[in-house]
């Protein structure tokens, strides 16, 4: 009898282990069903383009041998051309002026509208609305908006200046282009900043204004002590996006200034060399790829800067 049922146990869970096997199975292919077209994504669209700008940064790539594949390696040399050449140092200032500079302006402005359209006046959707516009716009029409604006004979910024006696200003002259387009990059950014930050501080509870407002703090001493460390988290996100987006802008100094004279950066002096102006004379794929590379390791060392401080945040 005993082994009568043992038996019968045996065949009766011999189908459950077998069923709790497929049913494993099942998830895990399901798991890989959704991840698998992620990876693809990433290998084709991001892991693939990074490879290939590497490969080019260590070959040195004509518009011949771009053409035949058969560019001929070279290590590290094109690094140390780039690197050494009188130009990198001069633009790589440029660069990071054109990138503090902006997100200095942008979060400032951004943050201070954000408190303001926190208050939900009556008003305060259409405003925000409003507020977003640069941000809708296709950048070659906002670049050639403030192309026209900064012209030095009929821009109206000389108009209005011309009101209170000041001499036309030739914004957008080698000398003067880099805080033309700054000035232009602020105003685009202005709107991301504003948005994100609006929603941060949709998420601070009013029950701590309330108290502290019961304790005697000012409008000031609310925004210092609460506001602007409850942000923290935010605020980190808006400066890392806002840094990587900063350093990679081309499209609205190229149509204001072609990246000429002060206005060049990194990246609209690797555009110029992939595709400036078509001659073989100024066409330097291999070089264009260094200075892709060097903006890529760049952006990635503020991104793990970022997961430390974040990591940091959460342990605190």
């Amino acid at each position: 009898m005993k082994r009568k049922a043992s038996e019968m146990t045996a065949v009766s869970t011999q189908p459950d282990g077998r069923r709790g096997m497929l049913d494993r199975l099942n998830g895990q292919m399901a798991a890989i069903g959704f991840v698998l077209p992620l990876i693809i994504y990433l290998l084709i669209f991001y892991a693939a383009p990074l490879l290939q700008n590497m490969s080019m940064s260590l070959h040195r790539y004509t518009r011949r041998t771009f053409v035949t594949g058969d560019a001929p390696f070279v290590g590290l040399d094109i690094y140390r051309e780039v690197i050494g050449s009188s130009e990198f140092w001069p633009v790589v200032l440029q660069t990071l002026i054109f990138v503090v500079v902006s997100l200095i302006f942008q979060y400032a402005i951004g943050l201070a509208l954000a408190v303001f359209f926190n208050d939900n006046f009556k008003l305060s959707g259409l405003l925000r609305g409003i507020m977003l516009i640069p941000w809708l716009l296709p950048l070659i029409v906002s670049g050639t908006t403030w192309q026209w604006m900064m012209n030095p004979d009929s821009g109206i910024l000389n108009k209005f200046l011309g009101l209170f006696g000041i001499n036309p200003i030739w914004w957008l002259q080698a000398d003067h282009s880099l805080w033309a387009v700054i000035i232009a990059n602020i105003w685009l950014g202005i709107p991301f900043n504003l948005v994100i930050l609006y929603s941060g501080l949709q998420n601070i509870s009013a029950d701590l204004y309330e108290a502290a407002a019961l304790d005697g703090c000012n409008a000031w001493n609310r925004f210092w002590n609460i506001t602007f460390p409850l942000l923290r988290p935010v605020t980190s996100i808006t400066l890392l996006l806002g840094f990587v987006y900063t350093l990679k802008v081309v499209d609205v100094i190229w149509v204001m200034s072609m990246g000429t004279g002060s206005s060049k950066t990194l990246a609209t002096w690797a555009y110029s060399m992939a595709f400036g102006k078509g001659t073989s004379a100024t066409i330097k794929y291999s070089q264009a790829a260094v200075l892709g590379s060097i903006l890529i390791l760049v952006a990635l060392i503020f991104g793990f800067i970022y997961l430390r401080v974040q990591k940091a945040q959460e342990e605190n």
